[in-house]
Parts: C-alpha cells; structure tokens; sequence
C-alpha cells in the first residue's frame, strides 16, 4: 500500500503502537485533528482523550493522556505520550469505578484549592478517555468504506 502514515505512539515506560495507517485521529491542545498521508508538518500538545488509528475497514483505539505528537512531511506520526493503553488492555468495570472516584475527589478538592482541584479534575479526563476507549472497544462494529458496498 502506498502514501500510507508510519504512527507510533511512546510513553516513558515503552512503546505502545507502531503501526501503518490510513489516518490518524489525535485530542489536541487546539481540538481534535486527524491526519492523513500528506498532511502538513506540525508540533502539537496532547491532551487528555482517545487516538484511533484506522488503517483500511481497521479500527484501533488508545487512551491518551498529555503529551507531544509531531507529524512530519515524510508521514511519520510520532506521539510522546504521559500515558497511553490500547483499548484491549483496558478493563471497563475497573475504570468505571476510577472514573467514580475521580468524580469524588474532585468534589472534595473543590472544596480546598485551586491546584489540588486541577489536578484532581486532570486526573478525572484520564478516566474519562480510559472508559470512552474501552466502551468505543468493546461497542466497535466494523467500518463499511464507500467502495466496498
């Protein structure tokens, strides 16, 4: 296959996907963005949310949270994540019982200042991304492209 994207996603720990695709959907700083085979060179900031990766009818979804992706004009992809999971390795009943807990904590430090509150309320958009990408993983139906119908 031709004019295809080389992603690859690492955390300090490891790397967690290298992959071909067809695009690439990244949470930015500045909004959600996707990227395709000649897509312009940038430097981006990361944000707390879910990357899908398609490549053809294939679908593969990660949980991300802060961090740097840089898109270069030969079609590398390369994000530095904070932390990043493949949707497989999450479990759904355990991150919904840590997004409740995060939803208390952020109550509770609302209640006491400003930078325990945002890093309780930063810690709860972790959760969130983690419980979207699982649920997006364990809802997935396959992806019908135009031409194939």
């Amino acid at each position: 296959m031709a004019n295809l994207l080389k992603f690859e996603i690492t955390t300090p720990e490891r790397v967690v996907l290298t992959r071909e695709a067809d695009s690439v959907t990244l949470p930015t700083a500045d909004g959600e963005i996707t990227v395709m085979p000649g897509h312009v060179p940038l430097v981006g900031v990361l944000r707390s949310g879910m990357i899908t990766v398609r490549l053809g009818t294939d679908e593969e979804y990660l949980a991300v949270a802060g961090g740097f992706v840089e898109v270069s004009p030969d079609g590398r992809v390369a994000a530095l994540a904070d932390s990043a999971e493949r949707a497989e390795d999450l479990d759904l009943a355990k991150l919904e019982t840590a997004r409740v807990k995060a939803e208390q904590s952020l109550e509770e430090m609302r209640r006491t200042d400003d930078v325990s509150a945002a890093a309780a309320l930063a810690a709860l958009e972790h959760e969130l991304a983690r419980v979207k990408v699982a649920r997006r993983h364990r809802d997935r139906r396959p992806l019908i492209m135009p031409n194939q119908e």
